[in-house]
């Protein structure tokens, strides 16, 4: 099975992921955003563009993710923003035809709520490092509402482990119980995020 987590730069995507990854033994955290770094590692700084326009990368992380799917006992979790309706038939789209069972989930939180999460993920650097994720951000609030990227999940009110339940729920599988105390969760989602900080 393969959950593939999907919703607007800063929305959760890899926190959920990783809470996922700790509560559901077995499973597996495959990031498609790999493959574009890797494409980018090949790729002269002045002539790179969003990894998403390239085919090699809609084509290899079909390819590596039916690969794993094929080999692998686990539950997979994919946590990747996409919102452009045939870069989604390329990649989750293609999956389901090969016949994966692929449950999507988009996680959705209104625009200042993200903006928040954004600043935060800054550690102290302010929006301004998140330049990218900012200036992308109304367009992925108004694409993912589109019915193509259901499962749709609110997490303005609600925690990670919150947001992993109703995920677990929705794709019928049991969850090691969330023990995490508020100041664990606190150290246990900022450890997270200083492991996926994203180096350019």
């Amino acid at each position: 099975m393969l959950l593939w987590i999907n919703g607007p730069f800063g929305g959760g995507k890899t926190q959920t992921a990783h809470e996922l990854l700790r509560r559901l033994p077995g499973s597996f955290v495959a990031d498609p955003e790999r493959v574009g770094f890797g494409l980018h590692g090949m790729t002269p700084k002045s002539v790179r563009t969003d990894f998403q326009t390239y085919p090699a990368w809609r084509q290899g992380v079909f390819e590596a993710l039916d690969r794993t799917l094929r080999s692998y006992r686990g539950v997979v979790i994919a946590p990747m923003t996409v919102v452009e309706p045939r870069y989604f038939e390329e990649t989750v789209g293609r999956l389901r035809e090969a016949g994966h069972p692929v449950h999507h989930f988009t996680l959705l939180a209104e625009r200042a709520t993200v903006l928040r999460r954004l600043k935060e993920r800054g550690l102290g650097r302010g929006l301004k490092h998140e330049s990218f994720a900012v200036g992308m951000l109304d367009r992925c609030l108004e694409g993912l509402r589109d019915p193509v990227f259901a499962e749709h999940i609110r997490t303005d009110e609600i925690g990670v482990p919150q947001v992993a339940d109703r995920i677990a729920a929705s794709a019928g599988l049991a969850l090691k119980p969330n023990t995490d105390g508020p100041l664990t969760h606190r150290l246990r989602k900022a450890w997270t995020g200083l492991r996926h900080i994203r180096i350019v």
